[in-house]
């Protein structure tokens, strides 16, 4: 019979840097979506209520289910954090995107672990491997699998690697050996919470996606709101500040993993850099990268209007530039371009 151990040892032979198994099991935790989703944290993902039951518990995906085999990617590159960064024209990026998109790489890794195991096993079984985008809670069963604790700002952190963690899972038919869950170790720390600039956090473990500057820059499909646009301030997609003051993370584990070095473009890139790339140019990185998620269009919006919110001279200039890209005349960006326009000459 194939064990978790031997499950282990070829995962982190795949490049996985945690891996542990959880049972296939409706938590207590699974259920506390519902009451984040009915007061209305969820905005505008209506994808999050449409899954809702699947997501409360694996068996829904898979009936046949016994196990979760949690799988956790370390991501974090020896680049500065952003909170070590005071330069207001340089773009703000979450971590994540820099480098291959996630859902490609992890997600290929975790097919490959699955056809392995289907191979190694002397007995047939059912599975499903999910990266990011199906409907699993993928923190919950990474903690009762053991790679870490759901931590106050909502991340899973381990204790030896922190919280810089791309999950994935195999959810299978298989008998395995499950691992202990992780025990909190947050303890009164609030860093987190008092650094989010938008004061996203409700309380500890409970995050308004409304107010959060990832699901601001990410996930709206329209107009930003103008009570929101002076608060995303040189983000123009993502956010990490709340994990960038975790103290778990202080000496988080670096990876030398080619896949998460930061692509020329989105190394520490300054505004006025990204806003002159060309659509032919900015467009194919994008649609090629993490940031295929918000597309070209909202993310010139975002530059947009962190250009606004900078104000300096370079960004000035940026904006009163004729337009020449495709992108940049469309009525969603254009609107946002006046509003930054507005922003500076109030300013000037």
């Amino acid at each position: 019979m194939l064990t978790a151990d031997e499950i282990k040892i070829k995962a982190r032979s795949l490049g996985f840097d945690l891996c542990g198994v959880a049972p296939a099991a409706g938590f207590a935790e699974l259920e506390f979506l519902r009451t984040w989703l009915d007061n209305g944290y969820a905005g505008e993902m209506e994808y999050m209520s449409r899954t809702a039951s699947r997501r409360a518990d694996v068996r829904q995906l898979l009936p046949s289910a016994r196990t979760v085999v949690a799988l956790g990617t370390v991501y974090n590159t020896q680049q500065p954090y952003s909170t070590e960064r005071a330069d207001p024209d340089e773009a703000g990026i979450a971590r994540y995107a820099w480098g291959a998109d996630y859902h490609d790489i992890v997600g290929q890794r975790t097919r490959t672990l699955l056809e392995w195991m289907q191979d190694a096993s002397p007995e047939t079984f059912e599975a499903k491997t999910y990266v990011d985008t199906g409907p699993v809670q993928e923190r919950v069963y990474a903690q009762y699998a053991g790679l870490g604790w759901i931590g106050k700002n909502t991340c899973v952190i381990n204790p030896d690697l922190g919280s810089w963690l791309f999950l994935s899972e195999i959810i299978c038919s298989l008998p395995l050996e499950t691992d202990a869950p992780a025990l909190d170790q947050c303890g009164t720390c609030t860093l987190c919470l008092e650094a989010c600039p938008t004061d996203a956090f409700v309380e500890p473990w409970v995050l308004d996606a409304t107010r959060c500057i990832s699901y601001i820059t990410i996930e709206l499909k329209d107009a930003v709101p103008e009570s929101s646009r002076i608060g995303v301030g040189s983000h123009v997609y993502g956010c990490d500040v709340c994990q960038d003051v975790c103290p778990w993370n202080a000496d988080a584990t670096q990876s030398s993993d080619d896949c998460w070095q930061p692509q020329a473009v989105f190394d520490r890139p300054r505004l006025t850099d990204l806003w002159q790339q060309p659509d032919e140019v900015l467009g194919p990185i994008v649609s090629h990268s993490a940031l295929s998620h918000t597309g070209l269009l909202r993310l010139r919006r975002n530059i947009a209007v962190a250009l606004g919110n900078a104000g300096s001279d370079e960004a000035v200039k940026a904006l009163a530039e004729p337009v020449a890209d495709e992108s940049k005349r469309n009525p969603l960006v254009d609107s946002h371009v006046q509003w930054a326009r507005n922003r500076v000459s109030k300013r000037s």
